[in-house]
């Protein structure tokens, strides 16, 4: 885990700020929601400081977050989605494992081969070792990078296959509608870095089902999430 989160010249105390920032990257509530839960519970707070807590604190708390352990087996899902920013088209690419797991968001404003080949860069210096397979739609992008940058990859693709990329991109999609698009690809790209640390962490795995093994993982969700604000309550 990284250096500890620092709330120096913060008149809030550390639970305060974690959770109006926990509040704003788990739910798809605006910052002016926000405001107005925190004022429920007696918090008096305007919505540009919620904002500015989650620019400030948001990355900070996704870095210390625990990311699950890479492994050669994995499949990584891959797909492409295009976001408007500004009247101006860029594409947000996305991969995921076979659990659903975001491994890697990028923004860009290509959808060629050079953008590919960027992805497939950072996902394997982030993992640290190439998948068992790739998993990708039909877009030819993807065959170009995987033949340059981990040839000895199996490489599917086919739409049918891909329906966990593409399915990944519905969280983000209903949070677009509530912040009424997004200003700038630089604040798309580092929301989303916050939004799907936080998703991995709290939505549980397919496999657990039961309302009971659904509960005890959002209570270690929690626990996690206030150890990495340096939050104890």
């Amino acid at each position: 885990m990284s250096k500890s989160v620092s709330y120096k010249r913060h008149r809030f105390p550390p639970e305060i700020i974690a959770h109006a920032v926990w509040l704003y990257f788990r739910f798809p509530l605006s910052l002016r929601l926000v405001e107005e839960m925190l004022l429920e519970r007696g918090i008096v707070v305007s919505y540009e400081t919620v904002r500015r807590w989650a620019l400030k604190f948001g990355l900070a708390y996704a870095r210390r977050l625990r990311r699950r352990t890479p492994s050669r087996r994995d499949i990584w899902h891959l797909d492409e989605v295009v976001v408007t920013i500004a009247g101006q088209k860029h594409w947000l690419w996305r991969a995921v494992d076979q659990h659903g797991y975001v491994l890697d968001e990028l923004v860009q404003t290509r959808r060629d081969p050079k953008a590919a080949k960027r992805l497939l860069k950072r996902l394997l210096k982030k993992q640290g070792c190439p998948p068992r397979r790739m998993i990708t739609d039909k877009l030819g992008s993807y065959a170009a990078a995987r033949r340059q940058i981990m040839p000895a990859v199996e490489h599917r693709s086919h739409r049918g296959l891909n329906n966990r990329a593409e399915n990944s991109h519905l969280p983000l999609r209903r949070r677009e509608r509530v912040m009424q698009s997004f200003r700038s690809p630089g604040g798309l790209q580092r929301f989303t870095s916050v939004f799907s640390a936080v998703r991995n962490l709290f939505v549980p795995p397919r496999s657990r089902r039961s309302a009971l093994a659904t509960h005890l993982h959002r209570l270690a969700a929690m626990a996690e999430w206030k150890s990495a604000a340096c939050a104890s309550a």
